[in-house]
């Protein structure tokens, strides 16, 4: 079954060791496809939910990649490293007593501290450019440059465990967090600093890790007499619970074109969410989303406002794995 094209979302679960470049590599040669893109990505060492787009699906890279995410990651006191993880080098140590000393309440004040909107410093250790260079780059030659801050949120924070020095964390972040990093600061915060010893991400907007499959688990789906399809996520089940429209007969050419559309040139076939919608072809084929925006200077006869939608995303093959 390795010559069937394969369309949609699959649930990577990326094992330890490998890079989320790595893992698109495998997969173009698994899938002979080099239309492959990953969501996000994961350091070597952790390992968890990597949601990959195959196809068409790679046009919704960019909005997973921007979506929320959650982790568990287990948080080590009194060692604070060069990139802020147990891989790195020893910058400082606290004496064990004094970590074992602080009190469950205060740790968990501590994490609390850093729940809602969060302005953090990217790691030196990071894929992050500055002046067109990887911070990770420089910070491999001894290089250090400051770093402006940027807003993250923290949604939900809670300790899972404590083990002595080892607490481990669950973490409900937005885009761009740096798990490493908050636990760099939370350290700071306690007085003797931490470093991660280990990160798993547990979900990726719906994808989580109970559902995930590794490498090796498709290899052998393709090469079975069934194929791999039932392992992909359709675009469209992707946006399940959002509304459904299908273009009239006499419009059909502006969604052809990808041009915004009037309102009142579709159909609705299916109430839900408006943002965005999808919008079908007249033989019920599905083609794009959009999103509606009304217009403020235009008017229709009555006095109402016009509702115009715009493409998102324009898609123009069937998906095999509905």
């Amino acid at each position: 079954m390795s010559d069937m094209e394969y369309q949609g979302i699959i649930n990577i679960y990326k094992e330890k060791g490998f890079t989320s470049h790595d893992v698109v590599a495998k997969m173009r040669g698994i899938l002979h496809t080099r239309k492959i893109g990953h969501t996000g990505t994961l350091d070597p060492d952790a390992v968890g939910v990597l949601p990959v787009c195959v196809g068409e699906a790679t046009k919704l890279c960019e909005f997973l990649t921007d979506h929320d995410k959650v982790y568990e990651a287990v948080m080590l006191l009194g060692t604070v490293t060069d990139t802020q993880d147990a891989t790195g080098e020893v910058l400082s140590t606290t004496d064990e007593s004094a970590c074992l000393v602080l009190s469950d309440a205060a740790i968990r004040e501590a994490c609390l501290a850093f729940t809602g909107l969060y302005d953090q410093i990217p790691p030196m250790y990071s894929a992050l450019k500055v002046n067109g260079q990887k911070l990770v780059d420089l910070a491999r030659k001894g290089i250090e440059v400051e770093r402006k801050a940027r807003p993250v949120t923290i949604y939900k924070l809670v300790i899972l465990e404590r083990d002595g020095l080892f607490v481990k964390l669950r973490v409900h972040c937005s885009k761009g967090t740096y798990i490493r990093t908050l636990i760099h600061d939370i350290g700071a915060r306690l007085g003797v600093g931490a470093c991660m010893s280990s990160l798993t991400r547990v979900r990726v907007a719906r994808f989580a890790i109970d559902d995930a499959v590794t490498l090796s688990q498709l290899e052998q789906a393709v090469a079975s007499e069934e194929g791999a399809s039932h392992l992909f996520l359709s675009v469209e089940r992707f946006y399940d619970g959002h509304a459904a429209y299908r273009i009239l007969p006499e419009y059909a050419r502006f969604l052809e074109n990808g041009n915004v559309i009037a309102a009142d040139r579709m159909e609705c076939i299916r109430p839900g969410l408006e943002d965005p919608v999808l919008l079908y072809d007249t033989d019920g084929r599905f083609c794009a989303t959009y999103r509606a925006e009304e217009e403020k200077n235009v008017s229709d006869t009555q006095g109402r406002k016009v509702v115009l939608y715009r493409p998102v995303k324009v898609f123009h093959v069937r998906g095999v794995n509905e």
